[in-house]
């Protein structure tokens, strides 16, 4: 089966990213990354079109209303997050599998659609109070902004039944041995 796609998701400072960055790097010919569309505000170290397609909510709402996402949420008021049909269409066309990470929300609606064309991975921290400490390490963040992201792992954590698979995130050079073995095993075709 050709134009997979492989889903990352888990909790904020679970270590998706790292993973992810780490698979595209390992992966260079079988995968490419896709770009989420935000209305959030650009961090000094993001690149629009690379990190993210950063919209005003107006443009991100008109897109909305056009059929133009995958999948869209509302994160926190305001702060929006979605998928645009058209990335994952550039990515295939390039003759590579998608590769996402995003939130536990829209990782549910991406394996729904594409279905066993897909392969959803949780990444799970070792425990709730490192991944806080993860948060608070990461000094990116208002101490209110940080309560609601504490506040929402708490739900996200929940969801970890609804992916195909789990890696737990305790030892980063274990859990990138796992994600690569589990990826590369979805994407071999099949016999």
């Amino acid at each position: 089966m050709k134009n997979k796609v492989v889903i990352f998701t888990a909790p904020s400072g679970a270590g998706k990213t790292t993973l992810v960055r780490y698979l595209l790097e390992t992966l260079p010919e079988q995968l490419m990354f896709s770009v989420s569309a935000t209305t959030r505000s650009k961090r000094f170290y993001e690149k629009h079109g690379e990190d993210y397609y950063f919209l005003t909510q107006e443009d991100f709402e008109s897109k909305v209303e056009h059929g133009a996402f995958l999948e869209y949420e509302e994160v926190y008021k305001g702060s929006y997050y979605g998928t645009l049909k058209s990335e994952v269409e550039r990515i295939w066309d390039n003759g590579k599998s998608v590769i996402f990470d995003v939130d536990v929300k829209g990782a549910a609606n991406i394996k729904k659609y594409y279905g066993a064309q897909a392969l959803a991975v949780f990444v799970s921290p070792p425990s709730y109070k490192t991944l806080e400490q993860r948060l608070i390490d990461r000094n990116t963040e208002s101490e209110e902004s940080l309560r609601k992201r504490l506040e929402r792992v708490k739900l996200e954590m929940t969801y970890e039944d609804k992916f195909d698979i789990s890696v737990i995130n305790d030892d980063l050079d274990i859990a990138k041995a796992d994600a690569l073995e589990i990826v590369l095993n979805f994407l071999k075709p099949k016999q």
